[in-house]
């Protein structure tokens, strides 16, 4: 089949690709579909030139700029598969995302390129490491001269059948992080997903409000582009910047997490009044539970019609929908499957639970990934017939509506990012004045959680909170670090030893009436 992307840039070719927004009230660049395929199909060829071959994994890392969509595209061109890594990461978190991936290749931004050439020599596996958007590190290679020379004509590549394939890492259910390798697509679900939040082929234009590095927001932005529909690239969130941007390009869709939206809301009152979001079709929420008290404040702040709520997750894909009339209707709910798509609440016995009584949420969906990378560890299954969990509770109303209730497993979801507690009780266990250590999620009304730490002495040891603090923050990323941390004499356990941090997360949600 055409390249999705050479098609456009063959059919639209002066149609706006890629408008990054400038700062510093400087003019936005706009990209092409012709000249933004033409610096594809040159990276694509450079990254082939360097060494990369088809089916090997090659690593993205920035902010959501021109050099970050070029590279993805350019990794379906060469039949490599892309592997986001945050770039929020420290450089030990960045290391183990490239070399449990096996990449060959790293292509990243000047600002965190720093950080990889602190751990680049811990990583045989990278033949090459290419940088954009700033001063290259020796043994490093600059964007321009990768590209520099190479034709812009579509590469001569016999594409694999996991072409376009990605691995994005996650959670999985316990543990490190997780790569979720998916390698197809289900078309007629995508399809269908499309006209379920109101996506029309060649009418929209987008704009990044979340990182790339997110399943969603790159999902999104990779959908518009395969409509033909401009992406405006926002490099950071600012709810300033968001609101202007919706104005000057006549928005119609992007894909926030609820505490963007908190942000958006949150701007002065003067400042909401002279915002123009009337072009805005589909405001799509997802990555975190999205509060009710929040949609209301979206609806009656930026206007009603278009906000969109999805469930999903990086292994499922989207699963359900709940559309701009069910918002207020339907408090609580994440909506309805949609398509092919199919859900059952199975309670503890492994019975279908009935209606409105929760149980562990099992989903069938054709949009499930092939597996995690380099581990046994699979999604939880029922015996038979493809049904698959990622460890959420939830239970079903009369007209078929899905709430999410609780999670089975520890994951924290603050700002709608997955934050593994083991990693950072792992740190804490370092400390030499600490026996014990519990992290967990607590309530807040512009994350959905934060991270709470609960610790406790060694035998005649001293604690000083602060130097905790201190000392995990030079070892864990700042999004992860706990805002809080308590002493506590002991912290509750099993007769066999198991930490019961149920117990002590129940302290700051029993007053609520979900536990995310």
């Amino acid at each position: 089949m055409p390249d999705v992307l050479a098609t456009h840039a063959a059919t639209r070719p002066d149609t706006p690709a890629v408008i990054v927004d400038a700062s510093g009230g400087a003019r936005p660049s706009a990209t092409s579909f012709a000249a933004l395929n033409a610096l594809v199909n040159r990276a694509a060829h450079g990254f082939v030139t360097l060494g990369a071959e088809p089916q090997d994994r090659m690593v993205w890392c920035g902010p959501n700029s021109l050099e970050v969509l070029t590279t993805i595209h350019a990794a379906r061109k060469a039949s490599l598969t892309a592997v986001p890594l945050s770039y929020r990461f420290t450089a030990e978190e960045m290391a183990y995302v490239i070399a449990n991936s096996d990449a060959t290749l790293v292509v990243i931004d000047a600002e965190q390129a720093p950080l990889l050439v602190e751990v680049i020599h811990r990583l045989p596996s990278v033949r090459a490491v290419v940088v954009f958007g700033g001063p290259v590190p020796p043994g490093f290679h600059a964007w321009d001269d990768v590209l520099a020379d190479q034709p812009g004509t579509e590469p001569e590549i016999v594409a694999a059948e996991s072409a376009g394939a990605s691995m994005i890492y996650t959670s999985g259910t316990t543990g490190k992080p997780k790569g979720a390798l998916r390698t197809t697509t289900h078309p007629p679900t995508v399809l269908a997903l499309l006209g379920e939040i109101n996506l029309r082929p060649g009418d929209e234009v987008h704009l990044t409000t979340g990182p790339l590095y997110h399943s969603g927001p790159l999902a999104w932005a990779s959908m518009n582009h395969s409509l033909g529909c401009p992406v405006v690239v926002l490099r950071r969130f600012d709810a300033a910047a968001w609101l202007r941007l919706v104005h000057e390009h006549r928005v119609t869709n992007t894909f926030s997490a609820p505490t963007q939206l908190k942000r958006i809301v949150s701007l002065p009152p003067g400042e909401l009044a002279r915002a123009d979001v009337s072009s805005m079709r589909s405001l799509v929420a997802d990555a975190a539970p999205v509060p009710f008290a929040l949609k209301q404040e979206v609806i009656a702040k930026l206007g009603e019609g278009f906000l969109y709520e999805v469930y999903g997750s990086t292994e499922l894909g989207v699963v359900t929908v709940l559309h701009p009339e069910d918002q207020l209707r339907k408090p609580g709910s994440c909506g309805k499957p949609y398509a092919n798509i199919e859900v059952r609440i199975v309670a503890d016995d492994g019975t279908d639970a009935p209606v409105g009584d929760p149980g562990e949420l099992f989903i069938r969906t054709g949009l499930a990934m092939d597996g995690y990378h380099r581990t046994d560890e699979r999604l939880t299954e029922l015996d038979a017939g493809g049904w698959k969990s990622v460890g959420d509770v939830a239970y079903v109303d009369d007209e078929g509506f899905v709430y999410i209730c609780d999670r089975k497993k520890d994951m924290i979801i603050s700002g709608g990012v997955n934050i593994y507690p083991a990693e950072i009780e792992a740190v804490l266990y370092e400390h030499p004045q600490l026996l014990d250590a519990a992290v967990f999620g607590v309530p807040d009304e512009d994350w959905g959680e934060r991270v709470y730490a609960v610790v406790q002495a060694k035998s005649g040891e001293t604690v000083d909170l602060d130097e905790i603090r201190d000392f995990v923050a030079t070892r864990v990323a700042r999004y992860m670090q706990p805002r809080e941390y308590e002493l506590r004499d002991s912290l509750p356990r099993t007769d066999a030893g198991k930490l019961l941090k149920r117990v002590l997360r129940d302290e700051h949600w029993r007053d609520r009436d979900t536990a995310v």
